[in-house]
């Protein structure tokens, strides 16, 4: 099982059958590992991945980290305000951290003020969040392991006298 999701994490447009080539298995006994990741809920969701350097015709998006300072509620911690914030449509990632703040959010929208307005009108004011501190994604090199940036490398050889 764990041979085949790794090959899907790597390339989810693989066949059962290219699957079934690469670890010596029949194609029904790979499409029924596959079947049955979907339905335990381990395999989510197939997505294509998009350098949004080269997405053609759409309007650029502002990404931030908010890492926020958070009061746990009694006999919930962390998980109920953690469910009201992932349901924000702005939210694209939320995690709980440790160190110096208890949760980090990734969000996404149309402009600064779009983002600011979000922090300082939803965010901010849920309750059980002590502090904001917000920080703009200027540019991504890499994520999920994959790599956004080109190899500019000067591959002309050099010349010694």
């Amino acid at each position: 099982m764990e041979e085949i999701l790794d090959l899907l994490k790597q390339n989810a447009r693989l066949s059962p059958q290219d699957i079934a080539a690469m670890t010596k298995r029949t194609t029904e006994e790979v499409a029924a590992i596959i079947a049955k990741l979907e339905a335990d809920g381990v395999i989510l969701k197939y997505t294509a991945i998009v350098n949004p350097a080269k997405e053609v015709d759409v309007k650029e998006k502002v990404c931030a980290e908010i890492q926020l300072q958070v009061t746990p509620e009694r006999e919930h911690g962390f998980d109920a305000l953690a469910d009201k914030i992932y349901r924000f449509p702005q939210v694209r990632s939320l995690y709980l951290m440790s160190g110096g703040y208890d949760l980090k959010v990734m969000i996404e929208g149309e402009s600064l003020q779009e983002v600011a307005l979000f922090v300082s009108q939803k965010l901010s004011t849920l309750e059980g969040v002590r502090s904001t501190k917000t920080n703009f994604v200027l540019k991504t090199y890499k994520e999920n392991d994959i790599v956004y940036v080109e190899d500019e490398r000067d591959n002309r050889e050099g010349v010694t006298a």
